[in-house]
C-alpha cells in the first residue's frame, strides 16, 4: 500500500517577477462625504435653531414638527431665573396643601359686565330655594346697574374701566377672584357674562362643579395666526411658544386655582407688557391667552381643557354668534346641553380640529353648563322654557 505523499509547492516551478506590483488609482467616493457633510450639517442646525413655523416643519416631513423633534436629541434642561423659582415653589405648595374643608360649601357666581344684567329674573327662578349655596358677585364696568333681583342686589364690587382685548380684562376677573375669595365658603368660582343663561337646573350644576377635583380651563394648542402667531418672544424665558395657549375666557375654577391666579405675578407681567392688540404686528387678546397658558405651563394635569360656557363660532366672526328671541326653541337648548364632545379648530390653513370627550370623574357627560351669548330681547322666551329645558 502505498503512503500518502504531502503537497508540496515547487518554487521553482512558479515565476518570479520583479519590480513593483501596479493598481489602479482608487476613486475616493466624493458625493458619499459631500451627502454626509450636509446632514450633519442639517442636524446641528435643526438642533440648534428649530423650526418655528409649521410650514417650515413640513417641507422635511408630511408629520411636521412631530417627526423631527422625534428623532432630534432632548434640549438641555434651562436654569430657572429667582423668579420663577419663587413662584414655582408657592405654587407648589398651594397645590400640594389639603383642600380647605368647608361645612357649607358655595359656588361663586362672578358676573364680568358692563352695566345690567339683562337676565335677573332668570337667574332669580335658578337662584330661588337654594339660599347660602351661592354667592353673587358682579363687576359693573361702565355704570352701576339697577336691579330686579334680591340675589344681585349690592352684590356689586369696586370696578374698573375694562376694553376688550386688553390686560384689563384680566384684572377684572382677577378682581372678582379677589372679592369672591374672601369667603371661605366659596369653594368654586365660575366666571360669566351678562349674556349668559343657565342650561340646568342650581342643584345639578353644584352637584357637577363641587364633586370633581378640577377646574374648567379652556385650553389648547393652535399654530395658526390667532394662536402661537400672537406669541412674543418677549415672553422668553419664562414663556416658550411650546407652552403657549389659547382658550376661551370663561372659566370656572376650584378654590386652590384661584388663590393660584392671585398668587401670580410672574407670568401676568408678561402678559401684560406683550400680549396687546397691535403690538409687533400682532393682535394678542390677554384673556384668551393668559389663563390657557399658565394652566399649561404650572398644572396641565388639573384641568378639563374646555369651558362649561357654550358658544357658537361658527359665522368665524371676531364674536360669537348671538342668539335672538327668533332662535329661542326647547330643540336649541336641548342641542346644545346633548354636546359631549369638546371641539376646536385651528386657525392655520389645514384647519385641524380637535376632539376630545368631554370626561367628568371618567364618564362621559355634557360639556356644558351655561351658555351664551343671549340678546335680551329673547328673556320672554327663555323664561317660558326655563321648567322644561332645564330638567334632568
Amino acid at each position: 500500500m502505498k503512503t500518502g505523499q504531502p503537497w508540496r509547492i515547487n518554487m521553482g516551478d512558479i515565476p518570479i517577477f520583479s519590480g513593483a506590483r501596479h493598481r489602479p488609482p482608487l476613486k475616493r467616493p466624493l458625493w458619499i462625504i459631500v451627502l454626509v457633510s450636509l446632514v450633519s450639517i442639517f442636524v446641528i442646525c435643526a438642533f440648534l435653531y428649530p423650526p418655528q413655523s409649521s410650514a417650515a416643519c413640513y417641507i422635511f416631513s408630511s408629520r411636521g414638527c412631530k417627526a423631527i423633534s422625534d428623532w432630534l436629541p432632548p434640549s438641555p434642561a434651562r436654569e430657572y431665573n429667582d423668579d420663577e423659582i419663587a413662584s414655582r415653589v408657592v405654587i407648589k405648595e398651594i397645590l400640594s396643601a389639603p383642600p380647605v374643608q368647608s361645612k357649607n360649601p358655595k359656588l361663586a357666581f362672578m358676573f364680568l359686565t358692563p352695566s345690567a344684567v339683562p337676565f335677573e329674573k332668570l337667574w332669580d327662578k335658578f337662584f330661588h330655594g337654594h339660599e347660602g349655596k351661592f354667592s353673587v358677585y358682579v363687576h359693573a364696568s361702565k355704570e352701576k346697574a339697577v336691579h330686579l333681583s334680591r340675589y344681585f342686589a349690592n352684590r356689586e364690587i369696586r370696578s374698573d374701566q375694562v376694553i376688550w382685548g386688553k390686560i384689563s380684562m384680566v384684572d377684572a376677573e382677577r378682581r372678582l377672584l379677589a372679592n369672591a375669595l374672601q369667603d371661605p365658603e366659596n369653594q368654586h368660582f365660575v366666571l360669566l357674562s351678562e349674556s349668559c343663561v343657565p342650561l340646568y337646573t342650581f342643584d345639578y350644576i353644584y352637584d357637577y362643579l363641587m364633586n370633581t377635583n378640577i377646574s374648567y380651563v379652556d385650553c389648547f394648542e393652535d399654530p395658526g395666526p390667532h394662536g402661537n402667531g400672537r406669541y412674543s418672544e418677549h415672553m422668553l424665558p419664562e414663556i416658550e411658544m411650546k407652552d403657549f395657549r389659547k382658550g376661551a375666557q370663561w372659566f370656572s375654577v376650584k378654590r386652590r386655582h384661584a388663590v393660584i391666579i392671585m398668587a401670580d405675578n410672574l407670568y401676568y407681567t408678561k402678559f401684560r407688557d406683550y400680549c396687546k392688540p397691535g403690538l409687533e404686528g400682532r393682535n394678542c387678546i390677554a384673556d384668551e391667552h393668559y389663563l390657557p397658558t399658565f394652566f399649561n405651563i404650572i398644572d396641565p394635569g388639573g384641568i378639563a381643557n374646555w369651558s362649561v360656557t357654550h358658544v357658537d363660532w361658527s359665522e368665524r366672526k371676531w364674536h360669537p354668534k348671538l342668539y335672538r328671541a327668533g332662535d329661542i326653541s326647547y330643540e336649541l337648548l336641548r342641542n346644545i346641553t346633548s354636546i359631549d364632545v369638546s371641539v376646536h379648530v385651528t386657525s392655520d390653513a389645514k384647519k385641524v380640529v380637535q376632539r376630545w370627550p368631554c370626561l367628568w370623574n371618567g364618564q362621559q357627560r355634557p360639556c356644558y353648563l351655561f351658555a351664551r351669548k343671549f340678546h335680551p330681547e329673547s328673556l320672554s322666551n327663555l323664561l317660558h322654557l326655563f321648567a322644561n329645558y332645564t330638567t334632568v
